[in-house]
């Protein structure tokens, strides 16, 4: 009798999981039925918040369900973060993910998630370079004329960091001087906006702004760009040569912007979600209407997001170290 109480006990056990794992199959298959949430860390009207609803509409127009953009405003995005790792890990909550949120915050601030493992990569939609600006009237043409310049000053020069210390601008910079063995002096603002209105007057000579941000005054004149920090050249400037090409090989720093999940869910919904994305980043739509964003499509695999953002936040590990950040203030 015992030797059959535990076989029945064995294959209640076994059809108790089967029948656990029957319905996460037929679920994921099945996802998603109702509104999908897409919690984003920052203001509407933003750039990151503007690519976040162009990916969910094509989300939903392909999905046929719609996804949402709800914005969670605080503390860098991490407020988002939190709010999707303490969710529900059904498919039913999404985190717009970013540099500053997922890979430089993690150096400066103590998060109460671990971005690695809290949080599951779904994919990439593209990364954004930054483009190194001078004011126009300064003799500076490329990054061996910037470096001239700037080590025969009498004094430190001053330098942007629009976004503050903890900002990729200012990072950017960081690294950069670093590499190329000369001084500045930082001056933060909230935003790149008022820095770049700063270099166009001439009261700092230089910095690093994204990519769509320069363009428009580029082409006003009201600012020179000299560099790109991407380790490729961008379409719309292809005259304008990257830091590593210009005697700095491997210096490389991009934003990026990608879909991330709370751990637990289902495999079945991640793949789908990143198939979506690969599709995208190959439509040639789509692919338009990201490059008038300032965006390089990737749609990486989870795999290969994953590996990214490993390697990501080592650099901006790295960056942070070097410029001595200790607040994102």
């Amino acid at each position: 009798m015992a030797r059959v109480l535990i076989s029945r006990r064995q294959m209640l056990v076994s059809t108790t999981a089967c029948a656990a794992l029957r319905p996460c199959g037929a679920f994921a298959e099945t996802w998603p039925q109702k509104p999908v949430r897409v919690l984003v860390g920052f203001s509407a009207g933003g750039n990151i918040d503007n690519l976040a609803r162009l990916t969910c509409q094509r989300l939903s127009d392909f999905f046929g369900q719609q996804f949402v953009v709800e914005n969670r405003v605080g503390a860098m995005g991490t407020l988002a973060a939190e709010a999707v790792v303490r969710s529900t890990p059904d498919g039913y909550t999404l985190f717009w993910a970013g540099t500053g949120t997922v890979s430089i915050f993690p150096a400066i601030g103590k998060p109460s998630y671990d971005a690695l493992k809290d949080l599951v990569p779904v994919s990439m939609i593209g990364t954004s370079p930054h483009t190194l600006i001078v004011n126009p009237k300064l003799p500076i043409n490329n990054v061996k004329e910037f470096i001239a310049y700037v080590k025969a000053q009498p004094q430190k020069l001053p330098y942007g960091g629009g976004g503050g210390p903890g900002s990729v601008s200012n990072l950017l910079m960081a690294l950069f001087l670093k590499r190329a063995g000369i001084e500045m002096t930082p001056v933060s603002y909230r935003g790149t906006s008022q820095a770049v209105v700063d270099v166009i007057a001439g009261h700092i000579p230089t910095m690093f702004i994204p990519l769509p941000e320069a363009l428009p005054q580029a082409e006003a004149g009201k600012v020179r760009i000299i560099a790109l920090s991407d380790d490729k050249r961008a379409k719309e400037v292809p005259n304008v040569a990257t830091i590593a090409e210009q005697g700095f090989p491997g210096y490389r720093g991009v934003s990026w912007n990608g879909l991330m999940a709370p751990a637990g869910t289902p495999r079945e919904i991640v793949n789908r979600l990143a198939a979506e994305f690969a599709k995208a980043a190959k439509d040639p739509v789509f692919v338009a209407q990201l490059t008038q964003q300032g965006v390089t499509p990737t749609g990486l695999t989870p795999e290969e997001f994953g590996k990214f953002l490993v390697d990501d936040m080592a650099l901006w590990a790295d960056a942070v170290k070097i410029a001595g950040v200790t607040t994102v203030q």
